[in-house]
């Protein structure tokens, strides 16, 4: 399987209604470059604000998932972003003319298949998913929620999902996907499901104005008379519908397309809210009577975890054989004494590079920076960071000697902590975007003692200067 990032091949566009406001809805999703992940842009709006699909942008999660940002609000967010994260698409554009997005069929099957007919384009960047290291658990407030999440041994994204109204119509539904290619036809057509007298409720409060009977699993937990049929139709709009049911069940509007499907839409919901996290995942959910508040909860859960994994120092083993030793350095970068700031290379991957610096009271800059209080210039730990850089910009290149790597760019410098003789600088940087035309633009974050000591984002570009 591919770890590559991919966009869709050529715009798809959806059409329909949105569930709660009824209004008319087009939905066009575009492709778009690599780290992009997903974007709603409201073109209705002046503007055209954007609204990125991101946790953190959740405003409400009542009868669906809602997101806002720049003045703008997407309503019903899960089944688009569960069919694009669960076609494995990593960057794509969703332009969307109104506040919601279309119900379509209650499932995301229609967007699997118009994504699928507009095909796919692998892009040069990695994918950069989330491992789960340790377990994750959550449960709500009242304890009727609970949801967990452990390591796969073979890194697959799994969910299992338990669902228990307590009601003789549903009882207890059980749904698992193993791993993310079984999503497209086992847990996509999953439309969503509610009970009749939610249903009475909703369409009273004028609340699902899109609604209609052939767009969701409605379960009816009583007898009713016909008259009472009669009102919920009137209610939905369809007076002239026969609607009815054997006693308790599913109402005769649509037929189950798998026993366990209210339990398999849950899952789908879950896609979908944690799509929002912002990249794949490698684990296993288990969830027990979910929905989109505990979902989004315990997605955030998730987010914090990312955060503190991305703010922690890189783990690595200061002892062992440099994969580049100073002389090798050398043979690759054009820096010389007073100006080479790398001692070694510990780590050098496709995207990523680990330096050290071992800072000596001998350093000719301490001189004058400052006398009787030395302290690293913050310049020069961005040079010795840019420097790391130019090998990880270069390692790839045949006769790296032949090229020099020149700063175009440095932005979002912070320094966090003083460094001074007799700390080692650990540097790791890695690639913000594929390299082009020897364009290199990279993070990068100094370390010591595991602590950040500064970072910055840094663009430079490799030229061929000697023939």
């Amino acid at each position: 399987m591919s770890t590559k990032q991919r966009t869709i091949a050529a715009p798809v566009t959806f059409r329909g209604v949105g569930l709660h406001t009824g209004e008319k809805a087009e939905l066009t999703l575009r492709p778009a470059p690599e780290n992009h992940g997903y974007i709603f842009k409201r073109t209705d709006l002046e503007g055209e604000p954007e609204v990125k699909a991101y946790i953190d942008n959740v405003v409400s999660t009542k009868r669906g998932t809602t997101i806002e940002q720049n003045g703008a609000r997407v309503h019903t967010t899960e089944h688009i972003l569960a069919a694009v994260f669960g076609c494995e698409v990593d960057n794509v554009l969703l332009e969307l003319d109104g506040p919601e997005v279309p119900i379509m069929d209650g499932s995301a099957a229609l967007f699997v298949d118009g994504i699928e007919n507009a095909g796919y384009v692998e892009q040069e960047a990695e994918r950069n998913y989330f491992t789960l290291k340790e377990n994750l658990y959550y449960e709500d407030e009242n304890g009727y929620v609970e949801m967990l999440a452990v390591p796969t041994p073979g890194q697959e994204f799994r969910i299992t999902v338990m669902v228990d109204y307590n009601s003789p119509v549903l009882g207890t539904q059980h749904a698992s996907m193993y791993e993310i290619g079984e999503f497209k036809k086992e847990i996509a057509p999953c439309r969503t499901f509610v009970f009749l007298h939610e249903l009475e409720e909703l369409a009273k409060l004028g609340l699902i104005k899109g609604g209609d009977l052939d767009n969701a699993i409605v379960l009816v937990e009583r007898e009713r008379t016909e008259e009472e049929y009669r009102e919920i139709a009137r209610l939905v709009g369809k007076e002239d519908l026969d609607i009815k049911v054997e006693g308790i069940g599913v109402l005769n509007t649509v037929k189950l397309k798998f026993e366990n499907e209210p339990a398999r839409h849950k899952l789908l919901d879950i896609v979908g809210d944690l799509a929002l996290v912002g990249r794949p995942i490698r684990g296993h959910i288990l969830a027990a009577r979910p929905g989109h508040a505990g979902n989004v909860s315990f997605g955030k859960i998730i987010r914090d975890l990312i955060k503190a994994e991305r703010n922690a120092a890189p783990e690595f083993d200061l002892t062992a054989e440099p994969i580049y030793d100073v002389n090798r350095i050398m043979a690759t970068l054009p820096h010389r004494y007073p100006f080479l700031m790398v001692d070694k290379i510990i780590e050098l991957e496709e995207n990523h590079v680990t330096g050290v610096k071992n800072v000596t009271i001998n350093e000719n800059f301490f001189q004058g920076h400052f006398p009787g209080n030395p302290v690293m210039p913050g310049v020069l730990q961005i040079e010795a960071m840019a420097q790391c850089g130019g090998v990880l910009a270069l390692h790839n290149v045949e006769d790296p000697e032949l090229w020099s790597t020149y700063f175009m760019k440095i932005d979002n410098v912070r320094f966090k902590r003083k460094v001074v003789p007799g700390d080692t600088v650990v540097f790791r940087l890695e690639l913000s975007a594929a390299i082009r035309r020897g364009i290199v633009q990279m993070h990068g974050k100094a370390y010591v003692n595991g602590q950040v000591a500064s970072e910055g984002d840094l663009m430079a570009q490799i030229i061929k200067d000697k023939a």
